[in-house]
């Protein structure tokens, strides 16, 4: 279940994975914009967007402090500038953590309330907030650089597997 330095543990990849799954169901919220919202994904996937929002915010602290007592064991990057791997690691992080976050300041700024899986945490109050609205504003742009970062994250992962046929994917691949 613990990290190696040749492989990440069970933990690490079910996080990871459980994480991947979510996010992609979350990129399916960019198909609302289509016809307002008026097909299968605006009618089946988007309606749980801000539910698998606040399951992702639970999951990314987990990951976040999991990541952080697994880190003097965790695999090293292989073959490719470190600093560059680290950087695009903490942007990916960084967007992770701050989606949902911005997505609850959009929800209770606009006074709309927060509701996960059924569960009321915060009720509607209909009062804006203008800081908590103007900070939500950035949900929309950081959802963008989180597809530009996921895109990035898998064409990296591809590249080290089919190209330079490293055990990079390997590693968080079970």
């Amino acid at each position: 279940m613990q990290d190696s330095a040749h492989r990440y543990g069970g933990i690490t990849r079910l996080l990871h994975w459980t994480m991947a799954l979510l996010i992609g169901l979350q990129f399916f919220k960019l198909g609302d914009r289509i016809d307002d919202g008026e097909h299968w994904i605006g009618q089946t996937i988007v309606p749980w967007h801000i539910s698998f929002g606040g399951l992702l915010l639970v999951l990314i602290v987990l990951r976040l402090l999991w990541a952080l007592g697994q880190r003097q064991q965790r695999p090293q990057p292989v073959g490719s500038p470190a600093l560059l791997v680290k950087a695009g690691h903490g942007l990916l992080y960084a967007c992770m953590l701050l989606m949902p976050i911005t997505g609850v300041l959009v929800m209770l700024g606009n006074g709309y309330g927060l509701k996960v899986f059924g569960v009321q945490l915060v009720a509607k109050t209909g009062v804006e907030t203008d800081w908590m609205i103007s900070l939500g504003n950035l949900h929309s742009p950081l959802a963008w650089l989180l597809v530009i970062l996921v895109v990035g994250h898998i064409g990296a992962a591809l590249f080290h597997h089919f190209v330079k046929k490293d055990d990079t994917f390997k590693r968080m691949g079970g």
